[in-house]
């Protein structure tokens, strides 16, 4: 009888007796060592011994998701009161004054000078592009229409994902991908007359600049705390967005309204900041797999807000459009959530496989 050690959750105890010892040695699987592996892998905070953490973070991913579906129509009303290059600009500089504010207060630690490169493209996906390139198409598409489109964002991550760490995915993971992409594209085509209009461009663009950055940010994790990888890429704008602000609010016309300045307000502090914040928090308690799932509510909440907030007139054909990309999406999640799980066989080395 021996202990595990450290990674494995308080308590557990390999028993080595006969039986095991014949079936390792003919290379059978033990279900009972691989549950305790599979448990000691997602960390102590996912074990059924300990509820609240994963009640907890089930939360915090929820409020993420809401705050994130509240993104297009709070960046619509801002469009009442601001230019499209203001928005972005003073959005960005209010959010990297709340992150500096906040990474101050628990004294964060300067990431290393390796990881600066990677925080850019971070910055320049999350921070810079995904907000500048909707907020541009929110000047011809209604929120209801740039919720579906960017409903594709996970499988736009899975594909760069893929590319950057050179992971395989199972044919039916990409059966369901690229269903998803076709139904978007029909529903884009279907909205716009028969042709892909300019804000169709911006979106497409923001779906993949946003994914870059989500996929250097989900390398960045593994290294430093979620929340602080987009804390630290709000700092590395904030000079930019300071001279973007000084430069875009006198060319462009400003209305002050309370509807343009609320929708402001939070799309600075609550969709950049405060819900990227409770997003990564919430994946560090349950996980990527299960917080990606509450993610999937998204398109078809932002559909919700633009008819009770905006008033929009939502077609038929959106929702149906959006249930249609989320059952692709859910796929995806389920095929590759299943082939990560599979413990690797004791003795086996090199990269793990799918």
């Amino acid at each position: 009888m021996r202990e595990q050690d450290s990674a494995t959750a308080p308590g557990t105890i390999a028993v080595t007796g006969p039986e095991t010892s014949r079936a390792s040695a003919a290379g059978g699987r033990r279900p009972a060592v691989e549950a305790d592996v599979s448990r000691a892998a997602a960390g102590p905070r996912a074990t059924a011994r300990d509820p609240g953490p994963t009640r907890r973070g089930t939360l915090l991913a929820a409020l993420g998701v809401i705050a994130f579906s509240l993104t297009f129509p709070s960046t619509a009303w801002g469009l009442e009161s601001f230019g499209p290059w203001s928005l972005v600009a003073v959005r960005s500089t209010l959010a990297a004054l709340i992150a500096g504010g906040f990474l101050l207060a628990v004294r964060a630690p300067v990431p290393a000078r390796r990881h600066w490169g990677g925080l850019a493209v971070v910055a320049g996906g999350v921070v810079v592009g995904f907000p500048l390139l909707t907020t541009l198409a929110l000047q011809t598409s209604t929120t209801s229409h740039a919720a579906v489109v960017v409903g594709l964002l996970p499988l736009t991550t899975a594909v760069l994902g893929s590319l950057r760490t050179g992971e395989r995915s199972s044919r039916a993971f990409w059966v369901a991908a690229l269903a998803g992409a076709a139904v978007v594209m029909g529903f884009t085509v279907q909205q716009s007359g028969g042709a892909l209009t300019s804000g169709d461009a911006y979106l497409f663009g923001a779906l993949l600049v946003c994914a870059a950055g989500y996929t250097e940010g989900g390398r960045l994790a593994r290294v430093m705390p979620g929340w602080q990888v987009i804390g630290w890429a709000l700092i590395l704008c904030l000079p930019l967005a300071l001279a973007g602000s000084a430069v875009a609010l006198p060319l462009e016309p400003v209305h002050l309204t309370a509807h343009g300045v609320l929708g402001l307000v939070w799309v600075a502090a609550g969709s950049t900041f405060f819900g990227l914040y409770v997003w990564y928090r919430g994946m560090a308690e349950i996980g990527v797999p299960r917080a990606s799932q509450l993610q999937l509510a998204q398109p078809l909440l932002t559909l919700a807000w633009s008819f009770l907030v905006l008033g929009e007139e939502v077609s038929a054909a959106a929702p149906l459009a959006a249930v249609a990309v989320l059952v692709c999406i859910a796929a995806t999640q389920r095929t590759g959530r299943s082939r990560a799980a599979r413990p690797r066989p004791a003795g086996e080395t090199g990269p793990v496989r799918s």
